[in-house]
């Protein structure tokens, strides 16, 4: 992973790989910085007591830290380890993964095309970066939408088509999938077709954005599932109300008994 930068800043949650160890504290390579080193002083180290500093870092070692100081001109960087809340190093983490795979398809893109890393970062990556604020979110909309994902970012359209194809094999985007169970009653002569009405009343009424799958099927009568998956759950949560809303109001219009019950997991 690269970052345009050639410092980082105080405060700044960095992965450095534990190059040294000493009495009075440790050498981290940061990974992002092309392995510029950083100091980690002892008092830096953990909260907790300790015998000494091996019992908490090892050489080779990756490990989330906090920048806490930086002097440019004489390339001095001191980060801590102790700083690190749980929530923090796991998110960093979660961001390195991500750059990481960001950066493997940005190196295929790059020998499809015959261009080095470097050229993908400038000719691709850090124009995804500004317009979606990470390279991996931009290259999963050019898996979700395809090439036009990347040309609206302003990445020209060779590494536009390359980098989507890529991103299309090589992607997973994870979904968020809802369920309920809808009982509906239709007490008359004509109740085959009341109840198809309540029941079909959302498809035309229903605004529902591109890859989010639906499916509606009897569940055993007079119970019907309905199944939404959606990329998160804000999106799957408004779908279903909207569809509850048009079922219920169809129901009492066609004078049918209807009731929803939302299942867990």
């Amino acid at each position: 992973m690269k970052r345009r930068e050639r410092f980082p800043i105080v405060n700044e949650l960095v992965i450095g790989t534990v190059k040294e160890i000493y009495d009075h504290g440790a050498f981290v390579t940061l990974d992002e910085y092309g392995g510029i080193e950083a100091y980690v002083p002892l008092n830096e180290v953990s909260h907790s007591w300790f015998r000494g500093i091996r019992e908490v870092i090892k050489v080779g070692q990756k490990r989330v830290f906090k920048v806490i100081r930086v002097n440019r001109a004489k390339r001095l960087i001191d980060v801590s380890l102790k700083r690190v809340s749980e929530a923090e190093r796991k998110e960093k983490m979660m961001q390195w993964k991500r750059a990481q795979r960001a950066e493997k398809i940005l190196e295929l893109a790059a020998k499809k095309l015959r261009k080095t890393l470097n050229d993908a970062y400038r000719e691709a990556g850090w124009i995804i970066e500004d317009y979606y604020g990470e390279i991996y979110k931009g290259l999963e909309e050019a898996h979700l939408r395809g090439a036009d994902a990347l040309v609206e970012a302003g990445v020209p359209k060779r590494w536009a088509v390359i980098l989507s194809e890529i991103a299309k094999s090589s992607i997973k985007v994870p979904k968020a999938k809802i369920s309920g169970i809808f009982t509906v009653r239709c007490i008359h002569p004509d109740g085959v077709k009341r109840l198809k009405r309540v029941l079909t009343s959302w498809e035309k009424n229903t605004n529902i954005p591109e890859n989010v799958v639906i499916k509606f099927y009897v569940a055993g009568s007079p119970r019907y599932k309905i199944d939404i998956e959606a990329l998160d759950y804000k999106t799957a949560e408004g779908i279903l109300k909207q569809i509850i809303n048009n079922i219920m109001r169809e129901a009492k219009k066609q004078e049918c008994e209807a009731s929803f019950e939302r299942l867990k997991g």
